[in-house]
């Protein structure tokens, strides 16, 4: 029986170095992700960016260049 308290106190122990450790990479910048923003020029866009206008129908634009009027 006092085989199993040493291993759970050992477990709890590992556990808490492996915790302390992840916490000590996130402060220190190790999952910081600093590929990703010097390539993402390369990738072209899928949509064109969003006017604030709406766009004219083509009817409207050929009534507006018409020498007619």
């Amino acid at each position: 029986m006092s085989v199993i308290l040493v291993l759970v106190a050992f477990s709890v122990t590992l556990a808490g170095g492996f915790l302390a450790a992840f916490f000590w990479s996130v402060r220190n910048g190790q999952y910081d992700d600093t590929y990703s923003s010097s390539v993402r020029i390369l990738f072209d866009d899928d949509k064109p960016a969003e006017t604030s206008e709406p766009q004219p129908s083509p009817a409207k634009l050929m009534n507006e260049q018409s020498p007619n009027h």
